[in-house]
């Protein structure tokens, strides 16, 4: 009995993760990194309901143990690429290329390579594309909220921007190839190797090269602990160890057996989170709803003979940017801001102790919570018109729906800091 009983919950244990450690894609990933000194820890590869790939645990983990270290053979980084035959080619290129693009290169002509590559087993598990803002259509685009949207058209100009200035350095490659270096090298392949690097390396500074330009050389690919998916909630101690020469990482919470292995890549809000990584945390207690300034604005009379100068103190001091909707309400900042722009003429005379915090009189106070509470009530009406064309959408464009489920994600859970905003400002303007 008792022993039907253990069995039964360990099956339970495994409902929120599928061991996948028998998938010869695993398989030899790990005898690759064996061979490069890496000694068999507790996680395993599984499949995860909500986040999809990831690391599980066989044994429970308590605040101090480590969750993984990774020798420095295991690492992937611009000295790799520099000892490759790519090596002799980029010290002699001038302008000097980027440590980015040396990775970027390595990675497009390994991958070229196949079975020749070393990196193969590396190369097999990393994902075939990505969910970055880069990879993103402009009509899925369109639908990311504005100050994102416009972050996302910068990082899809930064890569075309890349892959224009890199032709020249590619074709230098030639001698290495049979095939022509521009089909190899083109530019779906670059746009790959960019997420691959932007979305999965560590940070790990090495000296600078005078081969490579001045753009800080500070990225490792490490293969088997990109695996590990990020929460918000986990505390973690990452770092290379000079003295085990390997790169470690520490866990500060405890994980239960057969539980999925989480760690945090920063405190980011869920913009950061999508524009950074392609993926969109739920209940981020860190995410936020942004206020553009043109927004602001548009609450304020154009009539105010003092509005230019309210405007050019609030830029001054830094207070037209990082104007945020959040879990608990309007920003401290966003409501300072609501504050100067509503003073009245005679008080205008006390800006400066607004932006110390106070309270120039009740009527200003309570004008900016009833500003905030319509800005709030609007970015509600916006985004729920938003999330009723993305449900439009994907009945009708198929091949956009993980694009599009993705921008869906992250505009629900605006709804939702928006709507727990709205609550939280009723509440104050009935008790003021």
């Amino acid at each position: 009995r008792t022993g039907r009983k253990r069995r039964r919950k360990h099956s339970k244990s495994f409902m929120d993760g599928v061991n996948c450690s028998h998938k010869l894609e695993y398989i030899r990933l790990k005898k690759w990194l064996k061979e490069r000194g890496f000694e068999d820890s507790n996680l395993r590869p599984a499949e995860f309901w909500e986040t999809g790939r990831g690391l599980m645990t066989t044994k429970a983990l308590q605040a101090g143990d480590v969750i993984i270290s990774l020798p420095e053979k295991c690492l992937l980084t611009t000295g790799t690429v520099l000892s490759s035959c790519l090596g002799g080619h980029i010290e002699k290129w001038k302008p000097p290329v980027s440590p980015l693009l040396a990775l970027c290169t390595f990675l497009i002509a390994e991958k070229h390579a196949g079975e020749k590559s070393p990196w193969k087993p590396y190369l097999d598990v990393l994902p075939k594309t990505y969910t970055c803002p880069a990879c993103l259509e402009p009509d899925v685009i369109n639908l990311l909220p504005k100050p994102l949207k416009r972050k996302a058209q910068e990082q899809k100009r930064l890569v075309q921007e890349l892959f224009r200035s890199s032709k020249a350095f590619f074709s230098s490659l030639q001698p290495l190839f049979a095939e022509s270096t521009g089909s190899i090298f083109n530019f779906s392949a670059l746009q790959w190797a960019w997420c691959t690097v932007n979305t999965r390396t560590i940070y790990m500074k090495h000296p600078h090269r005078e081969c490579f330009s001045l753009e800080p050389d500070v990225y490792a690919l490490a293969p088997y602990l990109d695996l590990l998916n990020h929460s918000p909630n986990v505390q973690v101690k990452a770092g290379f160890n000079e003295q085990t020469r390997s790169y470690e990482i520490w866990t500060n919470s405890h994980c239960k057996k057969y539980q999925e292995v989480l760690i945090c890549y920063g405190p980011h809000d869920n913009q950061r989170l999508l524009l950074e990584y392609g993926f969109v945390a739920m209940d981020n207690p860190h995410s936020s709803v942004h206020v553009s300034a043109d927004t602001l604005l548009k609450y304020f009379s154009p009539l105010d003979k003092q509005r230019k100068a309210k405007v050019s103190i609030l830029k001054d001091h830094d207070f037209l940017e990082n104007l945020t909707f959040g879990w608990e309400g309007p920003s401290w900042r966003l409501l300072t801001a609501l504050k100067v722009l509503g003073l009245a003429a005679e008080e205008f005379a006390c800006w400066r102790r607004i932006l110390f915090g106070d309270v120039p009189s009740a009527r200003n106070e309570q004008q900016a919570l009833a500003t905030a509470a319509k800005i709030c009530q609007c970015l509600i009406e916006e985004t729920q018109h938003v999330l009723l064309q993305i449900s439009q959408l994907k009945r009708d464009r198929e091949n956009l729906k993980t694009h599009l489920a993705l921008v869906e994600m992250l505009r629900s859970e605006d709804l939702k800091i928006l709507q727990k905003s709205a609550e939280i400002l009723c509440n104050s303007n009935l008790g003021t």
